[in-house]
């Protein structure tokens, strides 16, 4: 029979100020509910860093070959041209295809992909693959399928509740990294 482990820490409101570096990371206590946030994190991982390297090199999933971003292709004109509605249609339509459009939306699924899959700078990939996310929601207002709930809010939330719970600690570098000099120094980094 499996025996639960269970902790209770007491965090002031100043907790990232008082915590020394050799306090216990662990927010999630069972090993399992860790285990279980670690490959929530590392599917949403994957899910950004191939749409990246599908739109980069054209996979043939979303993006044939001939209309990778290698070979002269646009990230951000098909779905932005063609899918979009709602209220901020026309928005999106203008910015569709612009170079500064497709290299910072490449960047986002890059950045947000590689540290969720890592483990590492997950207060920045926390908030902006919510940021992304939140836009890619506001570009098909309103969802096909509910009035105004769909699966970017539901992986925008997880996505920060992953940050808050350090899941970048369980299969990942997130213990390592948040000891490093730099990060210590600039906590928003972790």
């Amino acid at each position: 029979m499996l025996e639960e482990k269970t902790t209770v820490r007491t965090v002031s409101p100043h907790a990232e100020s008082d915590r020394s570096s050799t306090d216990p990371r662990p927010i999630v206590a069972h090993p399992w509910a860790r285990g279980v946030l670690a490959a929530i994190r590392l599917s949403i991982g994957w899910i950004f860093l191939w749409a990246f390297l599908d739109k980069l090199i054209g996979l043939g999933f979303a993006t044939p070959a001939e209309r990778a971003w290698i070979n002269g292709g646009s990230p951000t004109h098909g779905f932005l041209t063609n899918a979009v509605s709602g209220p901020f249609a026309d928005a999106y339509r203008a910015i569709a295809g612009a170079a500064w459009a497709d290299f910072l939306f490449m960047l986002g699924l890059l950045g947000i992909g590689v540290a969720l899959l890592l483990g590492i700078g997950m207060r920045i990939a926390a908030a902006t693959g919510a940021l992304l996310l939140f836009l890619m929601w506001t570009a098909v207002l309103p969802p096909e399928t509910n009035p105004f709930m769909d699966d970017h809010i539901v992986m925008g939330l997880t996505v920060i509740a992953l940050a808050l719970t350090n899941a970048g600690d369980t299969f990942g570098l997130g213990g390592w990294w948040s000891n490093l000099g730099i990060v210590r120094r600039f906590p928003v980094l972790r």
